[in-house]
C-alpha cells in the first residue's frame, strides 16, 4: 500500500500542478487523465493485479531456483561420472600395461625355450651324424678286415695248395673234422 501511495504522490508532483490554469477542473485534460490513471491504478489494486504479478514473479523465481538446483545436481553427477571414467581409464591403462609386460615376459620365456629346443635338436642331430659316421667307419673297418681276411685266406690257400702234399692234406682235413666235431658237441 505504501508503494501505491508513493506512486500517487510522485505523480501528483508533476509539472501539470505547477500550471497557472485551474488544474482541478474537469475541463483540464491533464486532470482528467490524472484521475483516469488513478482509477486505473485503483482497479488494478482492487483486482489484486500487483499481488498476482508478484505471485507470478515468485513462481517464476521458484522455477528458476529449481532449475538451478537441478543444473547443480546434474553438474555434480557429470563430475562424478567423469571422475569414474577417469578412474576406469587409469585402471584400463594399468591393466593394458600389465598385459603388455606379461606378453613380453611370455615372449622372452618362449624365445628361451625355442633356443633351448633348437640347441637340443642341433645336439641330437650332431649325435645322430656322429653315430652315422662311427657306424660308417665301423662298417668300412669291417669291410676292409673282411676283405683282408678273404685276401689272406685266398693267398694262404694258394700257398698251402702249392706246398702241401697229399698226405699233409689228408691229415689237415682230419684235424679240421675233429675240431668241428669238438666244437659242435
Amino acid at each position: 500500500m505504501t508503494r501505491i501511495l508513493t506512486l500517487v504522490l510522485a505523480l501528483a508532483a508533476t509539472p501539470a500542478l505547477a500550471a497557472e490554469e485551474n488544474f482541478f477542473s474537469l475541463r483540464s485534460t491533464e486532470f482528467v487523465v490524472w484521475i483516469a490513471f488513478l482509477v486505473f491504478l485503483a482497479v488494478l489494486v482492487f483486482f489484486k493485479v500487483p499481488g498476482m504479478i508478484g505471485a507470478m514473479l515468485d513462481k517464476r523465481a521458484e522455477t528458476i531456483r529449481a532449475e538451478l538446483d537441478e543444473a547443480r545436481k546434474l553438474r555434480e553427477e557429470a563430475q562424478e561420472l567423469r571422475a569414474s571414467f577417469e578412474r576406469k581409464k587409469a585402471e584400463v591403462k594399468d591393466q593394458a600395461e600389465r598385459i603388455v609386460a606379461k606378453a613380453k615376459a611370455d615372449a622372452e620365456v618362449a624365445a628361451q625355450q625355442a633356443r633351448a629346443d633348437l640347441e637340443t635338436s642341433i645336439a641330437r642331430r650332431l649325435k645322430a651324424a656322429e653315430d652315422q659316421i662311427a657306424s660308417a667307419e665301423a662298417s668300412a673297418v669291417r669291410e676292409v678286415r673282411n676283405q683282408a681276411i678273404a685276401v689272406a685266406i685266398s693267398a694262404s690257400r694258394d700257398l698251402i695248395a702249392k706246398k702241401m702234399e697229399a698226405e699233409d692234406a689228408a691229415k689237415l682235413i682230419e684235424d679240421s673234422i675233429a675240431t668241428v666235431d669238438a666244437r659242435l658237441h
